[in-house]
């Protein structure tokens, strides 16, 4: 069977929703479930100088799409790897060949030029990524992040942060300054000692009142050896203050550094378990369609 015609019957098998307008016959369509947090890579691609990790396997574009074919999940969003750095031409490649089926976030340099964020966004990338673990924190009042803000404010893009809660609490704020969007990585990353008790996390509950913020209930194991008990603890009061149509799911696949011990059908299971109301597991699960341009 080509991938077309499996394609085509996995479609026919979701789902649906009705939808009735005035004059016209109800018509199903599917209903969406989006993994917002995955990313793609094989071992022939140019690493960053720098990096504090590199994979010794590859995770190509065909196996991705096999992930989402076999747990039933419409659509994919792609996230720049940290140790590719800013070249973000094989995320561009897979976006081109999953035909509209996958949204991409972006890396890149602060200085870079209108005409390739321009590129960026042509090729179905809505955001770029802040990967700063490890990292120093940028100087946003600089030029050069002035004026990119500012360019992903006018393209309705995102900024996606990767970073420990007490240091998003001050800096996603300074992002809401510029007008963007911002999306928060894995539960906010909190100190896995303390939490939903961190006061770094119990700040950035309060950005939910804002709108303008999303957090993505991804990778529990990012948060320490209780990850998926803080999840739990973490879900209500995510979902308390930021709304049900605020919060992503993302696989986080292949899961790097946590390849041994994790998979795509346990993390989609655990889902199940962390949110047990199926109609409000299939919100958190289509809500990011506008955000993402599905």
């Amino acid at each position: 069977m080509t991938r077309r015609r499996f394609a085509a019957g996995f479609i026919a098998s979701l789902p649906t929703i009705g939808i009735a307008s005035r004059g016209l016959a109800k018509v199903a369509v599917p209903r969406l479930s989006i993994d917002t947090h995955a990313h793609v890579f094989h071992r022939g691609l140019k690493l960053a100088p720098g990096r504090r990790y590199a994979p010794d396997y590859d995770a190509p574009l065909d196996l991705y799409l096999q992930q989402l074919d076999q747990n039933a999940m419409t659509n994919g969003v792609l996230v720049q790897p940290s140790f590719l750095g800013t070249d973000n031409s094989y995320l561009v490649e897979c976006l081109k060949a999953a035909n509209g089926r996958l949204r991409g976030i972006a890396v890149v340099d602060p200085a870079i030029a209108p005409a390739e964020l321009r590129a960026l966004d042509a090729n179905g990338v809505v955001g770029i990524r802040l990967n700063l673990v490890g990292q120093q924190l940028p100087d946003l009042t600089a030029p050069e992040w002035k004026t990119l803000l500012a360019s992903i404010k006018a393209m309705g893009w995102q900024v996606e942060v990767q970073r420990n809660a007490g240091d998003l609490a001050m800096l996603a704020p300074q992002l809401l300054d510029h007008g963007v969007t911002v999306v928060l990585d894995h539960f906010a990353l909190p100190d896995p000692m303390l939490g939903v008790a961190d006061p770094g996390f119990q700040s950035t509950l309060k950005l939910g009142a804002s709108r303008r913020v999303w957090v993505k209930i991804s990778a529990p194991y990012r948060n320490g050896a209780n990850g998926e008990q803080f999840a739990k603890e973490a879900y209500p009061l995510l979902r308390t203050a930021f709304g049900v149509d605020r919060l992503l799911w993302g696989s986080d696949w292949p899961h790097t550094q946590f390849e041994t011990k994790e998979n795509y059908v346990k993390n989609r299971k655990y889902l199940d378990e962390l949110v047990t109301d199926a109609d409000e597991r299939a919100r958190v699960l289509a809500s990011p369609r506008e955000l993402f341009r599905f």
